[in-house]
């Protein structure tokens, strides 16, 4: 029987538009626009001034704390202004422009395809590593990734889950990843084994995608301590808690982390990244992204550089439909609806969807009919209709008693809502209240 969270959970349609198409590698844009904070936690701080000549590779902001990721340049050129612009969260961030000027490397980093499975460095290596890289989270979050390797005093890693899950609807990144870099991944898994110092691993895979499962199945025999753990489709499936309770059985407690339960989650673009920075030199400048949606000519997953303007990649699947009405950086479930098509490309990045008209207008708000459909779905256990009516009321302290910091912001609530409720605006808002609410009281 497969394998899934018992709490919760929805069945969007799958529609996965990209399946079947390679990983295309896009041309280089003749610009990029490369934000020092691509990631959760302190932005990194400039390393470079507008005349600097960089290449690709090139360290140009770094960490800003421990909480935080070093940034480097995508491309080879010169750096022709430091400013601010609109990133896919909406608000105006400080970038780096650079006009690109050929496609110059950094000297010690390997581009052989050759596969490398020899694991020479130390944990403490590794992680030194991974940290220098500017590794992030893969998967959506962006958490960097040294923080998670970092297990804190008294905790101990038992467990490595590999989120292979990719429940968001459209999306497609990760799955043509697990089938054209199977043993880069099975390396990178080997390489945070050791940093973690646990000796199993399992990859959790929807079972609606049977290729990449059976691949993994066959490559995993000559890797020792990991598992491929078929599971059933249901989102959101890929979020940490539900990962965890499905493959590991372990139930990670309201407002505790993974490790407090002895599992380190990983996505398997970020195995990837980890690979690539420990056998390859080579730091986080480029990932895959899925573009897609129903009108869209040609949808198709792509190897983007980071910093490269989103318009970029729409043009490689044949442009912008004229019945687009909204065009959204990530999944239908979880993704931000784009400013402009200027929006560049970011380590978070995993899919540009291009909503038709009809499917991008929210219908009118219709009062809430207490059915409790929002509760039932609801992964995390949480009231979302209860929640709402607190935010709306500005009952914080109420807000947090009832848990609003559990929300995985998953948007199921709203997703199965007959009234159309703007539940995850409304808890979205109580959370970041809530969260200043406390900070306040550590000052």
């Amino acid at each position: 029987m497969l394998k899934t969270f018992s709490k919760g959970g929805v069945h969007p349609a799958a529609n996965k538009l990209s399946a079947d198409k390679a990983i295309e590698i896009l041309p280089l844009p003749k610009t990029v626009t490369i934000p020092i904070s691509q990631h959760i936690g302190a932005p990194a701080k400039l390393l470079v001034k507008k005349g600097d000549k960089v290449k690709v590779g090139q360290k140009i902001a770094e960490s800003g704390g421990f909480v935080s990721a070093n940034i480097h340049s995508s491309v080879s050129g010169t750096v022709s202004k430091i400013d601010k612009i609109f990133d896919a969260s909406g608000y105006k961030k400080p970038c780096v422009i650079i006009n690109v000027e050929g496609d110059e490397w950094e000297e010690n980093i390997d581009k052989s395809k050759d596969l490398k499975k020899d694991i020479s460095l130390s944990a403490e290596e590794i992680l030194k590593k991974v940290s220098e890289a500017g590794i992030v989270g893969l998967g959506g979050a962006t958490f960097p990734s040294h923080v998670k390797l970092s297990i804190p005093k008294g905790k101990k890693a038992e467990v490595l889950i590999l989120n292979g899950v990719e429940c968001e609807p459209y999306l497609t990144a990760d799955h043509r990843l697990m089938l054209e870099k199977t043993d880069e991944i099975l390396v990178g898994i080997k390489i945070l084994m050791k940093a973690l110092n646990v000796d199993k691993a399992f990859i959790g895979i929807e079972n609606n995608k049977p290729d990449a499962i059976n691949r993994f199945n066959k490559f995993v025999e000559n890797y020792d301590g990991i598992q491929v753990v078929p599971l059933k489709m249901k989102y959101p499936q890929g979020g940490e808690k539900q990962l965890i309770k499905a493959v590991a059985k372990r139930e990670v407690p309201s407002g505790a982390l993974p490790i407090d339960v002895g599992a380190v989650v990983h996505n398997v673009g970020t195995a990837f990244a980890v690979y690539e920075a420990i056998q390859k030199n080579k730091p986080l400048f480029e990932r895959v992204v899925t573009v897609t949606g129903k009108s869209v000519k040609n949808p198709l997953n792509l190897l983007v550089r980071v910093g490269t303007p989103t318009i970029n990649l729409i043009e490689a699947a044949g442009g912008i439909p004229e019945n687009t009405g909204k065009i959204v950086s990530g999944g239908p479930m979880m993704g931000k609806a784009l400013v402009n098509t200027d929006v560049p490309i970011t380590k978070g990045s995993s899919g540009v969807l291009l909503f038709e008209e009809k499917e991008s207008k929210r219908q009118d708000v219709q009062n809430c009919i207490r059915c409790g459909k929002c509760v039932s779905v609801c992964p995390m256990g949480l009231e979302p209709y209860l929640l709402m009516n607190m935010v709306e009321s500005k009952m914080w302290e109420e807000l947090e008693k009832n848990n609003v910091l559990d929300c995985i912001e998953c948007g199921s609530c709203m997703f199965t809502c007959p009234s159309q409720r703007p539940l995850l605006d409304y808890i979205r808002l109580g959370k970041s209240t809530v969260t200043k609410i406390k900070r306040s009281r550590k000052k």
